[in-house]
């Protein structure tokens, strides 16, 4: 386990949290054949948002990167908890919803806290396609969601 996924994130300084229990009537993640697809995570923590509003306005592109790193952490969770991590085989997808405020143009700086992460700790499989979307409301008032498609083995 010496350079797993777990190993990795713990050279990171990161350790995985609990699995977000669903605020509606889905489930955290779902395994499809060899894909595992992420119900969108919120930055959770503890079972409360680390911030709620807009990026560009009350919620600055840098937080909101944070944010969105620790969205990305929540959905590996889910697929630790499905699956195991050490099943992944390629990050597939991410999309990334930005509550933006009027005029914020940033959204792929943002999403970026979540691909930099997968890129760290996966390396070249790490490597994703990606959406980053300006979005007037999110769930719960936050900043970012992401979404997760990961293939495993």
């Amino acid at each position: 386990m010496g350079n797993g996924p777990h190993a990795k994130l713990a050279e990171l300084g990161l350790t995985l949290p609990e699995v977000v229990p669903p605020v509606a009537n889905y489930v955290p993640a779902v395994q499809s054949g060899q894909h595992v697809f992420v119900s969108g995570q919120l930055p959770m923590a503890e079972g409360k948002l680390l911030a709620t509003g807009k990026v560009g306005a009350g919620v600055s592109a840098e937080q909101a990167k944070d944010l969105a790193q620790r969205c990305a952490l929540n959905a590996l969770a889910a697929v630790d908890a499905l699956v195991g991590l050490e099943n992944l085989v390629k990050v597939v997808r991410v999309t990334g919803f930005v509550a933006s405020a009027p005029g914020f143009t940033g959204q792929p700086g943002v999403i970026n806290g979540a691909s930099d992460l997968f890129g760290a700790v996966f390396g070249e499989a790490g490597r994703h396609a990606r959406s980053a979307v300006g979005v007037s409301e999110l769930p719960l008032d936050a900043p970012v969601e992401i979404e997760l498609t990961v293939e495993v083995a």
